[in-house]
């Protein structure tokens, strides 16, 4: 594909001002819907067989959400595209100042292999709501669900105003070496570097969504059997390829060995005694993976789990105890159905703990002590999270989500992605009377040096 061409034509239907009208963006997004809706089972079957996902963790955690992230931008954004009037000092007496959402142009999206049909598809309903072109990139490692989002997005729209460029690395830094007037990346740290070092060459504003060591903080007053349930649901969805799944848990050292019992009878509960047999249980993603997940079990207390099948790419749901900070598990995002347990004594320990370790993406904390779950909320750096619960503060549009420090900048979902994908401008809009000369010079210091005084203070 020449890029250039596609760049040029699309920076030539922006300039026409199709995507401005919030009817137009409407109608396009409207379409994607009932695209999305038309196309479900070919979605389902791509991400069985890139993935491993049954139809209903397809549906639950990919399709579903994509519609309803549709669904709501067709509801809201045409309160979203409003202008917003603010007050107007005195000073500039007599004006209209306002705020006016305007969007960025030709925009880039580039999404990543663990959830590629949402991690495509919700960017985009953002950057369609808020009136831009867009390029998507999905990744190479799901080619199946890839050539669907190819087939869909080709049958929705012209590539002169949303377009599909599918390939590796090669068209991923073609794309990069381009000026865009947006950037959108959902992926590792290390090619998060890699995007921020291209946009900063062009000064392109950009949302990292990245990922990094979400802890789940266990204390001594929380409910075992729940939090339990909990952290297995949510660590082991997707086989652990999930940017915001609990990467390790750290819990009071008076509850380890009940909470360790604890998940492994909800993992037999949730994935029966053989998981690898398990039809709704998903797979790595390929053979570099499993192998390098392989490799951070080495010499480690299995307290449940462990068993693996190269041929069929799966890793049972895995507990791992007696683990220190200095264990390979503990340097590197694990990105897989390997569990951690840690502990710590002390509450004010975890502050310390965490403090100077990279920031998160998420953090979950089960406790019944609401006082403890403020503080923690408070004084603790993360991205989102969850408060006797995990992941599930990503589905839903009414918040922003989104990464701090090393686990990204910048939010979506939402109001938040409508707001990702557009520049707001600030405008003043000044009567022809009355002109006050007082700004003029000569400047006057008796009485309007006074008023001036009296207008600025």
């Amino acid at each position: 594909m020449d890029i250039d061409r596609l760049l040029e034509k699309q920076r030539s239907f922006f300039e026409s001002g199709r995507t401005l009208p919030v009817a137009f963006r409407i109608r396009m997004l409207q379409r994607l819907y009932d695209a999305v809706k038309r196309y479900e089972p070919q979605i389902g079957r791509a991400l069985a067989s890139d993935l491993g996902k049954s139809d209903f963790e397809g549906f639950l955690c990919e399709t579903g959400l994509v519609l309803s992230e549709i669904g709501y931008m067709i509801r809201h954004t045409p309160r979203f595209a409003r202008e917003e009037t603010v007050r107007t000092p005195l000073s500039q007496f007599a004006a209209r100042s306002f705020r006016k959402p305007s969007p960025y142009g030709s925009v880039l999206i580039l999404s990543p292999w663990n959830y590629p049909f949402l991690l495509t598809l919700d960017p985009l309903a953002d950057a369609i709501a808020a009136g831009n072109t867009a390029v998507v990139k999905p990744s190479a490692y799901s080619p199946a669900t890839s050539a669907v989002i190819a087939r869909l997005i080709g049958e929705c729209f012209p590539p002169s105003y949303v377009a599909v460029v599918t390939g590796g690395r090669r068209e991923n830094t073609e794309l990069l070496r381009k000026k865009f007037d947006f950037v959108f990346f959902t992926g590792s740290q290390a090619v998060g570097k890699e995007v921020l070092r291209h946009t900063a060459e062009t000064l392109t504003p950009a949302v990292l969504e990245l990922g990094g060591k979400s802890p789940c903080i266990v204390d001594e007053t929380a409910g075992l059997y729940l939090a339990a349930k909990r952290i297995v649901f949510g660590k082991y969805l997707n086989c652990g390829q999930t940017c915001v799944a609990p990467d390790y848990i750290l819990c009071h050292s008076s509850v380890k060995e009940r909470l360790v019992e604890e998940l492994a009878r909800q993992i037999e509960r949730q994935y029966g005694r053989r998981p690898l047999e398990n039809p709704d249980y998903g797979r790595i993603v390929n053979e570099k993976h499993f192998d390098r997940l392989m490799g951070l079990m080495e010499g480690a207390r299995i307290a449940a789990g462990g068993e693996a099948d190269r041929d069929t790419l799966r890793i049972a749901p895995t507990v791992m105890d007696q683990v220190s900070w200095n264990d390979a598990v503990m340097q590197e995002e694990i990105f897989g159905p390997l569990l951690p347990v840690l502990t710590f004594e002390r509450w004010e320990e975890i502050y310390h703990l965490l403090a100077r370790r990279p920031k998160p993406l998420a953090l979950y904390l089960f406790t019944r002590n609401k006082r403890r779950a403020r503080e923690a909320v408070t004084r603790l750096s993360f991205g989102g999270g969850c408060i006797n619960d995990v992941v599930i503060h990503l589905a839903t549009s009414e918040m922003g989500f989104g990464g701090v420090g090393e686990s990204g900048m910048g939010a979506y979902h939402g109001r938040d992605g409508f707001r990702a994908f557009s520049h707001t401008k600030s405008i003043v809009d000044k009567k022809t009377w009355p002109d006050l000369p007082v700004r003029y010079q000569p400047y006057q210091k008796g009485v309007y040096g006074g008023l001036l005084h009296l207008l600025l203070k």
